[in-house]
């Protein structure tokens, strides 16, 4: 792509939003199959999880229709003591329907503050059985402590990575299809012995919440 059309690929995008957002007044909004909590592992990496909420103010913020979050941690009686630099974090957010000014907002936009910086950033590609799916990737650093995200979109039959085709998708199914329901799916782990080992770790969560997510969603 050259770099004439590659600039104006963003702009193109929003300006047909502009025209096919239009429309969003006649969405659907369909509702979950099952509650968000039963697409989390109890779970995982051999560390126990227990629900946690988000601060009003911080839903307010997110604009979802509905969310599980939940922290993995050992247990409190594993060998001599819970490790705290073992844990892991696993969030879904819902949303029945997109407008224009409230839609999903990136991690990439929304992790970074508080003293965090982002290193890298890139996608990952996970083998699920009878398929590939990429995600995206990327490493914080918050002084001596480094944590590695993966996150995709998923919904209305897809898993996607790609900020700008997520967009486009939307746009067209708002117009064609009145469907914008989508969710977003995000994996946290802390980096203790390498980057490539807390990626394990992180693909191995990741493959494990695919189909179960996809079961609770609205039907494709």
């Amino acid at each position: 792509m050259s770099a004439s059309r590659s600039h104006w690929t963003p702009v193109a995008i929003l300006l047909v939003g502009c025209i096919l957002l239009g429309g969003t007044h006649r969405q659907m909004e369909l509702p979950l199959r099952a509650p968000l909590s039963s697409a989390l592992p109890a779970d995982v990496l051999g560390l126990t999880g227990r629900s946690a909420t988000i601060s009003d103010a911080e839903a307010a913020v997110a604009g979802f229709t509905d969310y599980a979050l939940r922290i993995y941690e050992p247990a409190a009686g594993d060998g001599d003591g819970p490790d705290p630099s073992r844990w892991a974090s696993v969030y879904v957010g819902f949303y029945s329907r997109q407008t224009r000014g409230k839609t999903i907002h990136s991690p990439r936009n929304c992790l970074p503050g508080a003293g965090w910086e982002e290193l890298s950033s890139g996608t990952h590609t996970l083998s699920i059985p009878g398929s590939e799916v990429q995600v995206n990737q990327y490493l914080l650093q918050n002084g001596s402590t480094q944590a590695l995200v993966l996150y995709w979109y998923q919904g209305r039959g897809r898993v996607a990575f790609n900020e700008y085709l997520v967009k486009w998708n939307l746009l067209v199914d708002a117009a064609v299809r009145r469907r914008t329901d989508e969710a977003l799916v995000r994996i946290v782990v802390p980096v203790v012995e390498s980057v490539d080992a807390s990626l394990r770790e992180a693909s191995e969560i990741a493959t494990e919440l695919i189909r179960p997510v996809a079961g609770v969603l609205p039907a494709p």
